[in-house]
C-alpha cells in the first residue's frame, strides 16, 4: 500500500475515466538506464515435495535469524503479544490470506532489515491461530517495492497479484507445498503503471486483487477493472462500481486500497482500506452479466483515523462455507522516538468469521479455533451490579485473557468493563455499552483509551464507537480478548471493536464493572488465561 498524492478533481477523474476498452500495452518500460532494484536479503530455492522442505527448512539461515530474533524480542519487550501473530523482522498490511493444500497462507509486507523495502513475508498455519514463519515468498525486482496484494488458489497453483513500486502491477505463482518457490508472470508488470511512451493511461494501477470467472481472470485495481484469459495479456474493461453508487456509499477521500472481492452469503463484499478512514466494506450484487459491482449498503471496521492504535488494512478469503474469513494488522499507538517498546510496532488482528443475518446484517465472530488457547478457567457467580458503583472483580487477573461476560443491562443507560486496571484506577481501559443510541436507538459499543497508559508518549486514541444492532430486550454478550498491547471486543456476534494499550504499570492487569443510573445484572462472567502460540519461546504473564 501507498499514499496516493494527487489533487481531488485528478482522483475523481482517475475512478471514473470512459469506459472505452483498450488492451494493456505489454512493452517493459525497463531499459538500460532503469535501476537494478534486485533485493540483497538471501533469495533461497527449495525442493518440490514437503518432506524435502521441511528438511531445508530446518537448517534455513533466514529461519534461523527470525527464532533468535523472536526469543530477544520476548526477553525485551512486555508488549509483544502471546496469542497474535507477529512478524520477527517487522510487518506492515497482510496479504494473500489464502488456503492451499491444507493449510493456511498469510502473506504480509515485510521491511527485512538487510533491504527496508517492501518484500512480501509469510506465515502457515493449519488453524489461523498457530503460525508458524516461513522465508520471505516475493522479493523486489523489477519493482523497486513489494506493495499490497492478494491470492487466487486455483487446484494445481496459487497465484497472487500485488503493486510494484514504480513499475505496475504484478502476478505471481507458486505450485509448491508450502508455497516456498515464486515465478513473476512475464517478468515484468502485467499492467504497467505508465504507457510505454511515459504518458499517463486512462486508468490508475494501484493495491490490485484478483478472481476467476467461467474461464476469465479478473483483477481490480483502485476502481479499474480488467480481464485475462492468461494472466499475461490484461484487457482494460470499465470502472466496476458506478460513480453514483460510489458518492452514496463511500465517503471523500476512499483510494480502495487493498481490496478484496469475495462472495458472502447471497452477496458479495468488497472490503478496502482507505487512507482517510481505515478499513471499509461494501455490501451488494456481482452483475456477473455486466461485469459491475451492485452496491446495497456499506459498513466500516474502525470508527475513527486509521491511525493510531487501530485496525488497519484487511486480508481476507472466503471459508468454503459462505461466510469469510479476514484479519488486519494492527497500528501502534505511540510516538517516535523515543518509545518505550524496544521491538512491538503492528501486529495481526485475532481473525474473524463474517456471515450474514437473515437480515443482511454482518455479523462477526472470532474464529473458532481460538477457544484452542484457553487455560486455567476462571468463572463468576451471576450478581446484581447496582448502579453507579464499581465491582472489582478479584479473581480474575492478567494482560493475555480471553473474557466472556453476559450483563442484562436492563433499564440501564450504560453498562462498562474496565480492564488493563491498576488497583487505584491510576491507569485503565474503559469498555462501555450504550443501549438505545445510535442509529434506530439500537445500540453502540466504544472503547476509551485516555486512562491506558501513563507513558508521555503513548498517543491515545479518540473514543472507539461503533453501532450494534440490539433487540429491545437481547442482553449484552461481550468477548473480550486482551493480548499485552491489544484489545478486540466482538459484541453480541454483530460487531467489533478494537485498539492498542500499553499500560506502564506492571499491576495494571485487573478489570471491573458498573452500570450507570440503573442496576444492571450480571448472568455469566468466565476467563482464560492465553496460552502462547510459539512453542520455543519462554514467556511470562
Amino acid at each position: 500500500m501507498r499514499i496516493l498524492l494527487s489533487s481531488a478533481a485528478y482522483f475523481w477523474f482517475a475512478l471514473f475515466p470512459s469506459a472505452t476498452q483498450l488492451v494493456i500495452a505489454q512493452e517493459n518500460r525497463s531499459g538500460p538506464e532503469s535501476p537494478d532494484y534486485t533485493s540483497r536479503v538471501p533469495q533461497y530455492s527449495f525442493a518440490d515435495t514437503l518432506a524435502e522442505q521441511e528438511q531445508q527448512l530446518k537448517t534455513n539461515p533466514l529461519l534461523l535469524e527470525f527464532a533468535r530474533t523472536r526469543k530477544a524480542q520476548y526477553a525485551h519487550d512486555r508488549y509483544l503479544p502471546v496469542y497474535h501473530y507477529v512478524s520477527p523482522k517487522g510487518q506492515g498490511d497482510p496479504n494473500g490470506l489464502s488456503f492451499w493444500k491444507g493449510r493456511w497462507h498469510l502473506f504480509y509486507q515485510a521491511y527485512p532489515p538487510e533491504d527496508e523495502r517492501q518484500h512480501w513475508g509469510h506465515a502457515v498455519s493449519d488453524d489461523l491461530i498457530h503460525w508458524r514463519d516461513l522465508p520471505y515468498a516475493i522479493y523486489p525486482n523489477p519493482e523497486r517495492c513489494c506493495f499490497s496484494g492478494n491470492a487466487l488458489v486455483e487446484q494445481d497453483r496459487t497465484i497472487v497479484c500485488y503493486h510494484g513500486f514504480e513499475h505496475g502491477n504484478m502476478v505471481a505463482v507458486s505450485s509448491d507445498p508450502l508455497l516456498l518457490n515464486w515465478k513473476k508472470v512475464t517478468g515484468r508488470a502485467v499492467i504497467p503503471w505508465k504507457n510505454p511512451d511515459g504518458s499517463d493511461p486512462p486508468y490508475q494501477v494501484f493495491d490490485p486483487c484478483i478472481w476467476k470467472k467461467d474461464s476469465t481472470y479478473y483483477q481490480l485495481s483502485r476502481n479499474f477493472l480488467f480481464r485475462s484469459k492468461d494472466l499475461e495479456k490484461w484487457e482494460y474493461v470499465h470502472p466496476f462500481v458506478d460513480r453514483e453508487q460510489w458518492n452514496l456509499y463511500t465517503q471523500p477521500g476512499d483510494d480502495l486500497a487493498c481490496p478484496y472481492f469475495l462472495p458472502i452469503g447471497n452477496k458479495y463484499i468488497l472490503f478496502y482500506f482507505s487512507h482517510e478512514g481505515g478499513p471499509r466494506y461494501l455490501l451488494g450484487d456481482y452483475d456477473r452479466r455486466n461485469d459491475r459491482f451492485v452496491v446495497s449498503s456499506g459498513g466500516k471496521f474502525n470508527f475513527r483515523a486509521h491511525q493510531p492504535a487501530a485496525v488497519h488494512a484487511p486480508s481476507a478469503t472466503s471459508d468454503g462455507e459462505g461466510g469469510v474469513i479476514v484479519t488486519f494488522n494492527m497500528t501502534p499507538g505511540f510516538r517516535r522516538p523515543p518509545w518505550p517498546i524496544p521491538f512491538g510496532a503492528q501486529l495481526m488482528a485475532l481473525p474473524r468469521r463474517l456471515t450474514l443475518s437473515e437480515e443482511g446484517e454482518l455479523l462477526q465472530e472470532p474464529i473458532k479455533a481460538a477457544e484452542s488457547l484457553r487455560r486455567d478457567h476462571q468463572k463468576v457467580e451471576p450478581m446484581v451490579l447496582p448502579a453507579n458503583k464499581e465491582i472489582v472483580v478479584d479473581k480474575i487477573k492478567g494482560v493475555s485473557m480471553e473474557i466472556i461476560a453476559e450483563i442484562d443491562s436492563k433499564d440501564a443507560p450504560m453498562v462498562e468493563m474496565n480492564v488493563f486496571r491498576s488497583p487505584d484506577k491510576e491507569e485503565f481501559t474503559r469498555i462501555a455499552f450504550f443501549r438505545g443510541r445510535g442509529r434506530n436507538r439500537r445500540g453502540l459499543i466504544t472503547i476509551e483509551s485516555s486512562f491506558s497508559s501513563l507513558y508521555p508518549n503513548v498517543l491515545s486514541r479518540a473514543p472507539e464507537t461503533g453501532p450494534v444492532p440490539m433487540d429491545e430486550n437481547e442482553p449484552l454478550k461481550l468477548r473480550v480478548f486482551l493480548d499485552r498491547s491489544s484489545i478486540e471486543v466482538f459484541v453480541n456476534g454483530k460487531q467489533c471493536v478494537a485498539t492498542r494499550v500499553y499500560p506502564k504499570r506492571e499491576d495494571s492487569i485487573g478489570i471491573s464493572l458498573r452500570s450507570q443510573g440503573k442496576d444492571s445484572k450480571l448472568t455469566q462472567l468466565d476467563a482464560w488465561r492465553m496460552k502462547s502460540i510459539y512453542d520455543d519461546v519462554q514467556l511470562t504473564q
